[in-house]
């Protein structure tokens, strides 16, 4: 094409009319030249006629100023950005269905923080330059593409099976006229496809029968390959729902990580979610790594179709859980901190329905206590974490692996603030081929991995590993921990998550050094997750953790756990081994409630994710003047009862140094 032929088709419109903005006279333009292109066709046949909206100035997500194309938006067949053009939703197989409201909601996740700040929190847009310009070159590519996918007849081959039975969207690129198509999960929060309804006592009911295992001493159902996940809808620049891409670590000398990161608005404002996997090979690492961003994706948030319960605790009394069990902040953080304030049981809050598995009936909980960045100014009595959270085949694995995380925190707690004597386990008498390599691998590190039986009042095995640094240099200390039916299993997945920091423990301590040296001055200091962990990177931290570097004493694996391994069960049936959680923690005194979480993506994948709740554990928290365990009655009482202590824990005995939890 000439340049005479290029500029006489370019749109009319192509600079801003008075009061309208760059990208708004843009789409003017093109929505004028595919118009015409479209009223030319002899025959449209199932092509159908072109609806063009400008994606990137308005906040799509119901957070700022109103979006003025909402009425528009779902019914759009073609979104212009200031980089872009999007054509569809279009294709796949019928199973699942997207408008452009959703397209226009994934896309807007994907943006960068201070995108997504100046849309949502109601800045007004102002374009630097009159663009995006659209040229007779990029309208030809359009209405070709438009053309192509919205007629029918396209697909796209290369895509797993999962990918293909999906909606996708193609888009052009402005400056290139690059095109690449990527399949659309639908949005469950998308105000046109999707009408709430009432949350309600009888939906939460849960009704968990037989749970066969393939393998009596196995505690999953399916194998990670036999999920039919939608790998390039999960995470890819445009919708992806978890991310714009995930990233290999090949400098990693311990295992192949693999990782992704989506901002999730919660009441801190955008918080930066990271997900990853890390086993032996990328492959299955991307797998894991997509199963944990499935599973926060459905932690962070409510995305169900549900409205919560809005009303107090003194009037839910008889049927919700009072949130003083799961514990509160001091009284001088709630006077200090500006993001919490005292729960106080005569403010209306949201609440979401859960089922107790104490008293098989369902029972309300604060939904900020069931999803960790959901809540309003009302409810902000409390941080939660992902604590208890845990994705599985079914309701019942999901709940049995939530309760599992519970018990291993709730332990290590016990194990760090209670000062608790431990014995360390001879890792030599393990059988494990992995725990082998793994304890070599730590040594190529420079690092010699330990391992301890850290079981309080629980009979549950929880191990808790300690990678130490041979030379005592930055990055001295890094602690992991894990729950499990089989003591071996929970060795391996303890240490696999050590090894996971030490490649990048010691550059990370040496990059915050003053500001870290600071933190073991002043705990007040420690705020974020990655502060309790980095802290015990310094040499000055190691007295700390006097308990874990001069155990009392070390035993084989099978001596360690010959006790547990006399009494556990091996019916083929996980709801055996969920019972057996369940009565062993109705009897230490405690409810065991079960949240669902799963989303309406994770449900066309076979999988489920729970909140597992238990109160009076111990909770994990972050930031030194956020410590509810400091404060629940459990710490003083756990040790005796596990016969750890021959009295209750008295209030000197506490140690009071932020946990080195990872």
């Amino acid at each position: 094409m000439n340049t005479a032929t290029a500029t006489a088709t370019t749109p009319a419109a192509a600079r801003p009319l008075p009061g309208e903005s760059p990208l708004e006279s843009a789409r003017t333009g093109l929505q004028h030249e595919l118009t015409a292109r479209y009223a030319r066709l002899t025959a449209t046949g199932t092509l159908p006629a072109p609806l063009v909206v400008p994606l990137g100035a308005a906040d799509t997500l119901g957070h700022g100023l109103p979006d003025p194309y909402a009425d528009s938006r779902p019914a759009a067949n073609v979104q212009l950005t200031s980089r872009a053009v999007l054509i569809g939703p279009w294709g796949g197989d019928g199973t699942a269905t997207a408008c452009g409201q959703c397209l226009a909601m994934r896309w807007q996740r994907l943006r960068s923080r201070s995108e997504r700040e100046a849309l949502e929190l109601g800045r007004a847009p102002r374009g630097a330059t009159h663009w995006p310009v659209l040229t007779g070159y990029t309208v030809d590519a359009a209405w070709a593409v438009y053309r192509a996918v919205l007629g029918g007849g396209h697909d796209t081959p290369e895509a797993s099976p999962a990918d293909r039975a999906l909606p996708r969207v193609t888009r052009i690129d402005l400056a290139t006229l690059a095109t690449a198509t990527f399949p659309l999960l639908p949005e469950p929060l998308c105000p046109h496809c999707v009408h709430e309804v009432p949350d309600t006592a009888e939906a939460a009911r849960m009704t968990l029968g037989p749970a066969p295992k393939p393998d009596p001493d196995g505690y999953r159902l399916r194998s990670l390959s036999s999920y039919a996940l939608p790998t390039a809808a999960l995470a890819n620049p445009v919708c992806g729902a978890l991310g714009a891409d995930t990233w290999i670590n090949p400098t990693s000398t311990t295992t192949a990580p693999v990782a992704g990161t989506h901002f999730v608005r919660g009441y801190a404002g955008l918080n930066d979610v990271t997900w990853s996997g890390q086993a032996n090979s990328y492959a299955t690492s991307r797998v894991l790594a997509h199963l944990e961003g499935l599973e926060r994706y459905a932690g962070t948030t409510r995305r169900r179709g549900t409205s919560p319960v809005v009303d107090s605790w003194t009037n839910l009394a008889d049927r919700a859980l009072n949130p003083a069990d799961c514990g509160f902040y001091a009284p001088r953080t709630y006077a200090d901190d500006p993001m919490v304030s005292p729960f106080d049981p005569d403010r209306p809050i949201p609440w979401v329905w859960a089922h107790s598995l104490r008293t098989d009936r369902p029972v309300l909980v604060p939904a900020r206590l069931a999803h960790y960045s959901a809540g309003v100014e009302a409810d902000n009595f409390v941080f939660e974490c992902s604590n208890g959270c845990a994705t599985g085949g079914s309701l019942q694995e999901a709940i049995l692996f939530g309760l599992l995380e519970l018990i291993e925190r709730d332990a290590f707690l016990l194990a760090w603030y209670g000062r608790t004597p431990l014995t360390a386990i001879d890792l030599t008498t393990c059988r494990s081929a992995a725990v082998r390599s793994m304890i070599d691998r730590a040594g190529l590190q420079g690092y010699d991995v330990h391992a301890f039986d850290t079981r309080m009042d629980l009979d549950i095995p929880v191990v808790t590993a300690l990678a130490v640094r041979r030379d005592g240099g930055p990055g001295t200390l890094s602690f992991a921990a894990a729950a499990g039916f089989d003591p071996e299993g929970a060795v391996e997945s303890a240490l696999s998550e050590v090894l996971t920091y030490i490649p990048h423990l010691p550059y990370q301590v040496a990059e915050r050094y003053d500001e870290l040296t600071a933190m073991s001055a002043d705990f007040t200091r420690v705020r974020q997750l990655k502060d309790h962990a980095q802290l015990y990177g310094l040499p000055a931290m190691s007295p700390h953790a006097r308990e874990y570097l001069e155990p009392v004493g070390v035993r084989t694996l099978d001596a360690t756990f010959a006790d547990w391994q006399a009494r556990r069960p091996r019916t083929g049936d996980l709801l055996d081994d969920l019972n057996l959680l369940r009565d062993g923690l109705v009897a230490a005194g405690h409810d065991v409630i079960a949240v669902d979480q799963t989303t309406p993506e994770q449900r066309r994948m076979g999988l489920h994710t729970v909140a597992t709740i238990v109160p009076g554990l111990l909770p994990l928290d972050f930031g030194w003047t956020r410590q509810r365990a400091l404060l629940m009655p459990r710490l003083r009482t756990a040790l005796q009862a596990a016969g750890r202590r021959a009295d209750e824990l008295p209030e000197a005995a506490v140690k009071r140094v932020p946990h080195p939890f990872p």
